[in-house]
């Protein structure tokens, strides 16, 4: 392999680097008949990055014929060569890359002015090739922007921010910081700007979807095109399947694939709807009722409750997507209100009966077993009043 860079194409293969360097740790190299490819992978395979630079990009692309060679190394290694992205279109004015295979080493020589030379030789491994399967041709949602709109876009976003929802409809595009259900939507600052479908070059929408990406692969690829000056296409369908964000030019061609989150707005939907309902009523005080009622209530307390398909008993509204359960919830609500009865047999709808242990608990010895409530009295504990002035003055 012997190919030479010139002009300000060398920035663009450094820029290109570059912009590899957020996705993956290891730069993919394999030199093709259509020219030289260079990718990168995550660990998690969850994103990839490939640029294909054609032979026209180069002065000079020489590969040999029947020899197909693959290899990656260190990516800081290949971004160690381009320093000083801001001074190296002036200072260097060509890089030629050739493969030594008696040191069986990958040399990057930058002639600079004045006739200065600097070599590097990196070591490299054999590799299989990298390749993603997708078809941008097949996806419903196709847009395409100039990459000042979409810098100025996540410029908003905090740096620390690790996913951003993109949605669109017929005429707008949304960008929002993505929350996870887990945290509490009361907590955690929100961001999103819209943009309208005439800010874009092209604005196809087919299927009105949300999904859910990296954003650091993004600004990747915005810094990349920034610096080539060109306008970056969007290509994503429905959740859970990968966004396609690719860089198009008559020498060269960069696609970044990126996985999305798959569909939980129903959940977000259930978990919005259970935040914005109204606590329950306070509790009745039994306190103030006869004993006969107060011995109705706790009947009632013990029958079985609603079946499973009823709806469920709404949360407080401070613990948005708290996970306790039924019973512990009432048992909190009891300690807090000591002389106060917990529920009312119409406003009970669990979806499960009360904890028996817990009815015993708050009813102390007064409540007997179940299969004694409907049949036996009370007669566990002596009920006692005062004396009346009838009875004082009877004796």
């Amino acid at each position: 392999m012997d190919c030479v860079v010139t002009g300000g194409n060398v920035k663009v293969l450094a820029k290109a680097i570059l912009s590899l360097s957020r996705i993956g740790d290891e730069l993919y190299v394999e030199p093709q008949d259509d020219g030289l490819a260079l990718r990168s992978v995550n660990s998690s395979r969850s994103a990839y990055g490939c640029f294909l630079f054609a032979p026209l990009f180069f002065t000079r692309y020489i590969i040999p014929n029947g020899q197909d060679f693959r290899c990656k190394m260190a990516i800081k290694s290949v971004q160690a060569v381009f320093r000083s992205l801001a001074s190296l279109e002036k200072t260097v004015e060509k890089c030629h890359i050739e493969l030594d295979k008696k040191k069986n080493r990958l040399t990057f020589t930058l002639h600079c002015k004045h006739g200065l030379l600097k070599t590097h030789n990196l070591s490299f491994q054999d590799s299989e090739s990298l390749q993603a399967v997708f078809d941008k041709e097949s996806y419903a949602n196709v847009f395409r922007a100039q990459p000042r709109l979409l810098a100025d876009t996540v410029v908003h976003f905090p740096s620390s921010l690790d996913e951003v929802t993109m949605s669109v409809n017929d005429d707008r595009m949304w960008f929002r910081n993505h929350v996870d259900d887990e945290a509490e939507l009361s907590k955690a600052m929100q961001t999103e700007l819209c943009l309208a479908s005439d800010e874009f070059d092209h604005f196809a929408v087919r299927a009105h979807n949300s999904v859910t990406f990296c954003l650091k692969e993004l600004r990747g690829l915005l810094v990349f095109a920034e610096s080539a000056n060109l306008p970056i296409s969007i290509y994503f369908d429905e959740p859970g399947s990968p966004v396609v964000l690719s860089v198009t030019d008559s020498v060269l061609e960069g696609n970044f694939v990126l996985a999305t989150l798959a569909d939980d707005s129903h959940q977000r939907k259930d978990n919005t709807r259970r935040a914005q309902t109204p606590p329950p009523p306070p509790p009745d005080d039994f306190m103030n009722d006869d004993i006969d009622s107060y011995l109705i209530a706790m009947d009632t307390s013990m029958a079985p409750g609603p079946s499973s398909a009823g709806p469920p008993t709404p949360p407080l509204a401070k613990s948005t997507y708290s996970k306790q359960p039924v019973a512990a919830y009432h048992r909190t609500r009891i300690h807090s209100e000591e002389e106060e009865e917990e529920e009312k047999d119409e406003t009970d709808n669990s979806d499960q009966p009360p904890n028996k242990k817990f009815c015993s608990l708050f009813f102390g010895s007064v409540l007997p077993p179940t299969s004694q409530m409907s049949t036996q009295p009370v007669t566990n504990q002596e009920v006692l009043a005062s004396d009346s002035e009838d009875d004082t003055q009877a004796e």
